[in-house]
């Protein structure tokens, strides 16, 4: 790029970026800034710098450092605040005062020589801006604290709780949600259920919250009581209409019988 921040108009060209600019500029140089008479040296651009070469000294290996410098405080969200934005930096370094460059397209923070934080630079106000990496020693301590508070409850319901608890994680890839939902079920039904309710499911070998749900659904409900019992109408019960009854098949028999005793009575 020749002239990146050079002005140059152009008649009846729209100009975009200024990379476009650059072979208009170079050819400008070459037919006409370059070879034209100088006002001032009478000489033209292009021989002086023949001249001038052999004595020019190479660009240095790193850009010219044009940063403002300052120092920022770390507050206790891990932030510091610049032009009105907060940028988040390592959560060790709470507390800490950092050396600030702040660039016109980012911002870099220092603990000496060491880079710590690095932000693009915002001119909005009121933002907030933190990489995940900054706070996830500060989640993994929560989820810790977490962790073990809901285990020290969950322990707490009852003698065999932590039997359960063994077994629950041996088996559940989850337990920490499991555990959690038995907690809960402890808030809703009491403690006292919820301790049958876990000693009965290790007799069970059933190692789930839902078990423990289901345990203590079925025990919370309640069967309809039965109610009176409801008998047909009393002139209902005169109103039945029976057939009267056919004796005549016991005749049939009785006289079937009969013979069967005749006949043996002459065999004998």
């Amino acid at each position: 790029m020749l002239f990146r921040y050079f002005a140059v108009s152009i008649p009846g060209r729209p100009i975009s970026q200024f990379e476009s600019l650059n072979p208009a500029v170079a050819l400008w140089l070459e037919q006409i800034a370059n070879v034209r008479i100088h006002g001032r040296t009478r000489r033209r651009p292009v021989d002086l710098f023949v001249a001038e070469k052999p004595m020019l000294k190479p660009l240095p290996p790193h850009a010219y450092d044009c940063a403002t410098i300052d120092s920022a405080s770390v507050d206790r969200q891990f932030r510091v605040s610049v032009d009105g934005n907060r940028y988040s930096v390592p959560a060790a370094y709470t507390g800490r005062k950092l050396l600030l460059k702040l660039y016109p397209e980012r911002i870099c923070l220092y603990d000496g020589e060491k880079l710590v934080a690095e932000h693009l630079r915002s001119y909005d106000r009121a933002q907030d801006f933190e990489h995940p990496e900054h706070a996830a020693p500060v989640l993994e301590r929560k989820r810790r604290a977490d962790e073990q508070h809901l285990l020290k409850r969950f322990l707490g319901l009852s003698p065999q709780a932590e039997n359960y608890y063994r077994q629950l994680a041996e088996r559940k890839l989850s337990w920490r949600l499991h555990l959690r939902k038995i907690v809960a079920l402890a808030d809703v039904y009491g403690a006292e259920k919820v301790a049958c309710a876990l000693a009965d499911a290790l007799a069970y070998h059933a190692f789930s919250s839902d078990y423990i749900a289901n345990i203590l659904e079925q025990r919370e409900r309640r069967l309809p009581e039965p109610g009176p019992l409801h008998l047909a109408r009393k002139q209902d019960l005169l109103d039945l209409q029976l057939p009267d009854p056919d004796l005549s098949v016991y005749e049939t028999e009785e006289n079937q019988t009969e013979q069967g005793d005749n006949a043996d009575e002459a065999k004998v």
